[in-house]
């Protein structure tokens, strides 16, 4: 897969493309999402074949920020971030291949709050540092040519070190059948205009509006009342499908609210989606003034 950004699966139907209704219901892995700032990236660099961290700036097409030292992180890389990346320099452990993970914070506590969601632990962390690793990459070239080759969904399992505690909670659903409401979608679908691609992504913008605001978005007032009435409907499912996914992962609040987490990412026939609850996450985010 691409190297490229998850999406919501009701944003993908803007356009007419409704292959996520087939992903709704096709046999799915799902990994947990979580909510740590900065993302890390690590692992064996393929051009030198030595170990290095970075953030997602290793990825970068022209300033390639891949620290193989103490000394090329302050090269690269100033505060906060630089101070993380040497502590993961030093404390975490060797890989062979490419991996990306959010940084969760320093040991010594159980209570962290890396960006919007607070996750507080059974125990008091003894590692220095705390991980999510949730993305495996490789290249055939550069890094700035990775591709991703898994999420993590039972296939790599980190172990916790003397120095690195990760943080990998096992997800599931529980079973329910979405036949009837995606066939009712399938037959509203008929009855739809869709948009152009610039269009959609001017719809997205707008939609994301309404989400920053604390408001869901009203069909009549878009030009495109039933595509936006679809793109509800489509997002309701993706609500029905996220109330019945769990984790084992550590207590999460945002705020002082206890929530399930930031969300999932899905993998079914050959699609990878992010599951998350927008009214919730999303428009804490905003308000927060972190992002979508």
């Amino acid at each position: 897969m691409k190297n490229t950004h998850l999406q919501h699966p009701e944003d993908t139907i803007l356009t007419g493309d409704l292959s996520v209704l087939d992903w709704f219901q096709s046999d799915m892995s799902l990994s947990v999402k979580i909510d740590g700032a900065p993302a890390v990236v690590w692992g064996t660099d393929p051009a030198t074949g030595t170990f290095f961290v970075g953030t997602k700036s290793v990825f970068n097409k022209k300033k390639i920020m891949i620290a193989h030292s103490h000394e090329e992180i302050d090269q690269f890389y100033r505060g906060n971030v630089a101070d993380i990346l040497h502590k993961c320099f030093t404390n975490l452990p060797h890989h062979d291949g490419i991996v990306q993970g959010d940084f969760i914070g320093f040991g010594g506590d159980d209570t962290y709050t890396p960006n919007t969601i607070t996750y507080v632990f059974d125990d008091i962390i003894q590692q220095n540092i705390i991980v999510a690793p949730h993305t495996l990459y490789a290249t055939d070239d550069e890094m700035k040519d990775a591709y991703v080759i898994n999420d993590m969904v039972d296939i790599e399992v980190f172990e916790d070190t003397e120095c690195c505690k990760f943080v990998q909670p096992r997800a599931w659903k529980v079973d329910k059948d979405l036949s009837d409401v995606i066939g009712f979608a399938r037959q509203m679908s008929q009855l739809v205009t869709f948009a152009e691609p610039l269009e959609a992504e001017k719809l997205k913008i707008d939609l994301n509006k309404c989400i920053r605001q604390g408001m869901l978005p009203e069909p009549e007032t878009f030009d495109n009342s039933r595509l936006i009435s679809f793109w509800l409907l489509v997002k309701s499912i993706k609500e029905d499908m996220l109330n019945t996914c769990r984790n084992n992962g550590p207590k999460a609040y945002i705020r002082d609210r206890q929530c399930g987490g930031e969300g999932y990412v899905g993998i079914g026939n050959g699609q990878m989606y992010k599951l998350v609850n927008r009214e919730v996450f999303s428009y804490n985010n905003f308000s927060m003034g972190v992002g979508n």
